[in-house]
C-alpha cells in the first residue's frame, strides 16, 4: 500500500533518522515505538504528507486514502458535532443534495413521457445506485454509533463544536476518520483524551477495520490488543519486529543484551588494536603493520547499544506516619452546577490501606470528586479526615504551582530530604528528565514535561494518603512502570483516576464508579468492570452477556465471615430471596439467548438488506433496535439479580 524509500530528515543537529525503508501493507496493524524525541510523530506526518522527507521517497497509491489523528489539532466551526461529521464526505455529500434536487423537481413535473423525465428517473437510480454503494444509506447511524463510542451524548450531537474543549474535539475528529472509513489510519497518541469505556470501544473497532493502522500510545495494553508488528525507531534507524508491543519489547531486550555483549568485546578489541598502533607506528620494520590495523580500525563499524537507565528502576513513595483505621468520611456529600446534578447523597469511610480506582466516563464527575474531598470545590456533605491523615495531591493542573525560576534539579532538590538525595538524578531520569535536561529552567518546559515533573515531586513528598487525576498523562510506558511499581509497595492509602488499564491492572482492591448521579462500589478488577459496562460485539454475538463468559471470568467476591446467629425467620427470608434472585436469573438468562439469537439473524439480514426499499430497510433496523434494547435490559437485569444474590451470600 505505502513504501518508504531511503526516508531521511535532517535537522540543524544532524540527522533525525535516515535510510528508511519499509512497507506498509494492507490490513497491518503498526504500533509505533522509540523513546521521545526519536521522531515517531515526525514519521507519521512523512506518510501522511502533511511534510516532506529531506531525502528519500514516500510511494503511496494514487487512490490511496489517509486518515491522520495528529495531538495538535485545531477546529474552529460553528457546525453542530452532528454535521461536522455528517458534512465530512464530499461523496455522499455531493450524491445527498443531487437526489434531493431530482426528487423535488420530479414532484413538479407532469411530463411523465418525456425522455429527459426518464432521463431524471435514470440518473436517480444511477444516483441511489452509487450512494448505497458508499453506504449512504447506513451514513446518519455510522455517525452516531461513533459519536456515542467515544463517549458523546445524544444532547452533545446538536451541540456547536466550538463550545467543546480541545479534548472533545480531538474525540470528534477521531469519529469523523473512522465513520469516512480510509484506506489507512494514522493515529498519535489517540487515548490522551479518551476515558476508559471510549478505549475500550475504539480497541474494538480498529481490531474489525479492515485497513491498515499506524498507531503511537503510551498505552501498552491498547498496542497489545490492537497491532500485531511493531516497529521502534532507535537511533536515527527504522526497526521492524513481526510483534505486538509486549512480545516485541521482549524479543527487542534479548537482542539489546547480544549487542551489549558484543560492544563490549569490540571495545576489547579496538583497545587492544590501538595499543598495538602506538607500540609498532613508530618502528620502521613495523610501520606497514601500524598503517593496516588503523584502516582496519576506521573501517571498523561500531556497535552502539541505546542506554536505558530507566528500565528495571525501583522507587517507592515515602510514608510519614501511620493513620488511623480510617482516613476519610463523606457524609450526605454531592455537587451540582445549576440544574446540573454531578452527584449527591454519596456517604462512604475510606479504611485505612484502601487502593481505589475512581472510574466512570468523561463528565460525570470524577475530577470534581476529588476537587471536593481536598476542600477545592464548594458543595453539599461534609468531608472529615482521619486521624493523623497527610494527603498529597495530584490535580491534572498541578503544574501550575510550579517555580518557573528554578532549574528542574532545583524544584526537586527543595523537596527532597534525607536518603533519597543521592538518588535524585536517577528519578529525574524516571521522568524523561535526563543529563543537561536537569538544567533547564521550569519556565521554557513543555505542558507535558512540567505535569511530569509536578508528578516527580510527588515521590519526594513524604504522605500517608495520595490522591492522583490522571497521574499518567504525560509518561512514556517506563515511567509509567515505575510509578505503578512505588504505588504497589506504598504502604498506604491512595486513590486514582486513570485511562489506563494496564496501569490499573493490579493496582487496586476498590472501584468506584460514579455512575447515574451516584457511586457504586465494585470489588472486581478493572476488566471485570469493562464487561460489564459494555458490550463488546464479536463474531456478531455480544460477549458481555454471555453468561459462561460471565461465570468463567468474574473475579471471586471475598465473603466477610460473621459470628452472629440468624434466627429461623431470617433464614427463611434469605432462603426465599436467594430462590426469587435464581428465578430472576435463570429467566433473563433464558431471554438473553433468545434475543442473542435474534440479533444474529437480523445481523444477516442487515448485510444484505436492500436500502433502497425504505419502508422495509427501516422496519428492520427500527426492529434491531427494539431487539438490541430488550437485550441490554435483560443483561441488567440478569446482573442486579446475580449482584443480589452474591450478597446474600
Amino acid at each position: 500500500m505505502i513504501n518508504l524509500e531511503q526516508l531521511g530528515v535532517h535537522l540543524p543537529q544532524g540527522y533525525l533518522f535516515q535510510g528508511i525503508n519499509v512497507q506498509i501493507n494492507k490490513g497491518d496493524k503498526i504500533g509505533l515505538a522509540g523513546k521521545n524525541g526519536a521522531g515517531k510523530s515526525t514519521l507519521l506526518k512523512l506518510i501522511s504528507g502533511k511534510d516532506n522527507p529531506t531525502e528519500g521517497k514516500v510511494h503511496r497509491p494514487k487512490d490511496v486514502v489517509i486518515g491522520y489523528l495528529t495531538q495538535d489539532i485545531k477546529i474552529d466551526t460553528d457546525l453542530s458535532v452532528f454535521e461536522f461529521l455528517n458534512q465530512s464526505n464530499e461523496t455522499l455529500t455531493i450524491l445527498k443534495h443531487r437526489i434531493e434536487e431530482i426528487n423535488q423537481a420530479l414532484t413538479v413535473r407532469t411530463d411523465y413521457e418525456s425522455d429527459d423525465y426518464l432521463g431524471l428517473l435514470d440518473e436517480l437510480s444511477d444516483l441511489n445506485h452509487k450512494f448505497n454503494l458508499h453506504e449512504g444509506f447506513m451514513w446518519e447511524e455510522k455517525i452516531s454509533s461513533a459519536l456515542r463510542g467515544l463517549g458523546f451524548s445524544d444532547y452533545d450531537f446538536t451541540q456547536t463544536l466550538n463550545s467543546f474543549s480541545g479534548g472533545w474535539k480531538m474525540r470528534a475528529e477521531l469519529a469523523r476518520i473512522l465513520v469516512n472509513q480510509p484506506d489507512i489510519i494514522l493515529l498519535d497518541e489517540p487515548t490522551n483524551h479518551l476515558d476508559i469505556i471510549s478505549i475500550s470501544w475504539l480497541e474494538n473497532y480498529l481490531q474489525r477495520f479492515e485497513g491498515a493502522v499506524i498507531v503511537i500510545s503510551h498505552d501498552r495494553l491498547f498496542l497489545d490488543n490492537v497491532t500485531k508488528r511493531t516497529l521502534e525507531l532507535s537511533q536515527g534507524r527504522l526497526l521492524d519486529f513481526p510483534y505486538a508491543y509486549s512480545k516485541y519489547k521482549i524479543v527487542r531486550e534479548e537482542e539489546l543484551e547480544r549487542l551489549g555483549d558484543a560492544k563490549k568485546q569490540q571495545d576489547k578489541d579496538i583497545k587492544q588494536t590501538k595499543e598495538l598502533i602506538d607500540k609498532f607506528r613508530a618502528k620502521k620494520n613495523k610501520a606497514a603493520f601500524a598503517q593496516s590495523l588503523i584502516k582496519k580500525l576506521e573501517k571498523t563499524e561500531r556497535i552502539e547499544v541505546e542506554n536505558d537507565s530507566v528500565s528495571g528502576m525501583k522507587i517507592a513513595f515515602p510514608l510519614s506516619v501511620q493513620p488511623g483505621k480510617w482516613v476519610l468520611e463523606m457524609h450526605d456529600m454531592g455537587k451540582s452546577y445549576g440544574d446540573r446534578v454531578l452527584f449527591r447523597d454519596i456517604n462512604l469511610t475510606v479504611g485505612r490501606g484502601e487502593k481505589i480506582a475512581l472510574l466512570g466516563a468523561n463528565g460525570v464527575g470524577k475530577s470534581t470528586l476529588l476537587k471536593r474531598i481536598m476542600s477545592k470545590v464548594d458543595g453539599d456533605g461534609i468531608v472529615n479526615y482521619g486521624h493523623n491523615v497527610q494527603i498529597t495531591y495530584f490535580a491534572q493542573d498541578q503544574a501550575e504551582g510550579l517555580d518557573i525560576n528554578k532549574t528542574i534539579y532545583e524544584t526537586v532538590d527543595d523537596v527532597a530530604i534525607g536518603e533519597i538525595r543521592k538518588d535524585l538524578r536517577s528519578i529525574l531520569g524516571a521522568f524523561l528528565f535526563t543529563g543537561e535536561d536537569v538544567d533547564k529552567k521550569v519556565g521554557v518546559l513543555s505542558g507535558g514535561e512540567r505535569a511530569r515533573l509536578a508528578l516527580c515531586l510527588l515521590l519526594l513528598s513524604p504522605s500517608n494518603f495520595l490522591i492522583f487525576d490522571e497521574p499518567t498523562n504525560h509518561l512514556d510506558i517506563k515511567s509509567k512502570e515505575v510509578l505503578k511499581n512505588a504505588l504497589l509497595n506504598y504502604e498506604g492509602t491512595f486513590i486514582v483516576v486513570s485511562h489506563d488499564r494496564e496501569f490499573l491492572d493490579g493496582l487496586t482492591n476498590r472501584i468506584w464508579d460514579i455512575e447515574d448521579k451516584t457511586l457504586k462500589i465494585h470489588h472486581f478488577d478493572v476488566q471485570e468492570f469493562l464487561r460489564r459496562k459494555m458490550d463488546i460485539p464479536e463474531d456478531g454475538k455480544l460477549t458481555s452477556v454471555s453468561t459462561k463468559q460471565k461465570e468463567e471470568t468474574q473475579a471471586p467476591i471475598p465473603i466477610i465471615e460473621t459470628k452472629q446467629t440468624l434466627s429461623f425467620e431470617e433464614q427463611k427470608e434469605i432462603k426465599r430471596k436467594k430462590n426469587q434472585y435464581n428465578n430472576q436469573v435463570k429467566k433473563a438468562e433464558e431471554n438473553i439467548a433468545i434475543y442473542e439469537k435474534k440479533i444474529k439473524e437480523l445481523d444477516e439480514i442487515i448485510a444484505n438488506l436492500d436500502y433502497s426499499d425504505e419502508a422495509k430497510s427501516n422496519a428492520i433496523l427500527t426492529e434491531y433496535e427494539i431487539i438490541k434494547k430488550k437485550l441490554d435490559e435483560e443483561m441488567i437485569n440478569w446482573e442486579t439479580a446475580t449482584e443480589e444474590l452474591m450478597t446474600l451470600e
